[in-house]
């Protein structure tokens, strides 16, 4: 049954707090500890769901999710979904995947892989290339080492 609950915790977290920015249920959805990670972005705790949901909702108008499956294993569930909305009256179309890790019922952890390919065609890249900087302006971008970063200096 806890597989079930949780399947059902990560569905309302997608179609609800994601889409809707429902911030009350967001607390019933996600633990204080949450991390979110999207590419190389991440957002934190609870104020990260509520930045996380606004860069979406800031992105897409009539922003919607549904879930179309969801896996779980113990206390993970892989939930593939799609994103429709509109951007400037251009309608979009996103097909991703989320996992997410639980704890005691709450989201804890959530790793989104999505089409950004699509996303780029169906904006266009000059616009999103002229709205990234507003966009993800304030977001902390973490920087991942590459092989350069772990050699010493000669």
């Amino acid at each position: 049954m806890v597989e079930a609950d949780n399947r059902e915790v990560a569905r309302i977290a997608l179609e609800q707090v994601c889409a809707r920015g429902d911030m009350r249920l967001a607390l019933r959805c996600y633990a204080e500890d949450f991390v979110d990670h999207i590419g190389r972005i991440q957002f934190r705790g609870l104020d990260g769901v509520r930045r996380s949901t606004e860069l979406y909702r800031r992105l897409f108008d009539d922003l919607a999710f549904e879930v179309v499956d969801q896996v779980a294993d113990g206390d993970q569930v892989a939930s593939r979904w799609v994103l429709t909305g509109s951007n400037r009256r251009r309608p979009i179309r996103l097909w991703g995947i989320t996992i997410s890790r639980l704890r005691d019922g709450r989201i804890v952890e959530d790793w989104s892989a999505f089409d950004g390919i699509e996303l780029l065609r169906a904006l266009g890249v000059v616009r999103t290339l002229l709205a990234a900087p507003r966009l993800l302006g304030p977001l902390r971008v973490r920087r991942w080492p590459d092989a350069r970063d772990e050699r010493s200096p000669t």
